[in-house]
């Protein structure tokens, strides 16, 4: 029999997030759980050729090979720039104190 190890699959949302919790075999990868979780199917937004992944918020690669009680992630594209928000933030910030 093959030794199977549990792991979670989710899908961040705007407003809430998808978890799907999977049996595998050992030696799965996360292209393979992601895959059987079905996300593809009810997400067709979600393209793994731009959508990053990771395990636990540390990034990985389709092919890597998952532990028991892993948590696959799948992460939505960004729409603003981290950085850039900051910098638009402080600059609003420095010409309301200096007009107040």
């Amino acid at each position: 029999m093959t030794d199977l190890i549990r792991i979670e699959v989710v899908y961040a949302l705007p407003t809430r997030q998808a978890v799907v919790k999977l049996r595998m075999p050992a030696q799965s990868t996360v292209l393979a759980a992601i895959e059987a979780s079905g996300l593809l199917q009810k997400y067709p937004e979600i393209d793994l050729e731009k959508n990053k992944l990771g395990v636990f918020a540390k990034l990985v690669k389709a092919d890597a090979i998952l532990r028991d009680q892993d948590r696959v992630e799948i992460y939505r594209p960004l729409i603003a720039d981290p950085k850039e928000v900051r910098k638009k933030r402080a600059a609003e910030g420095k010409a309301m104190k200096k007009g107040g």
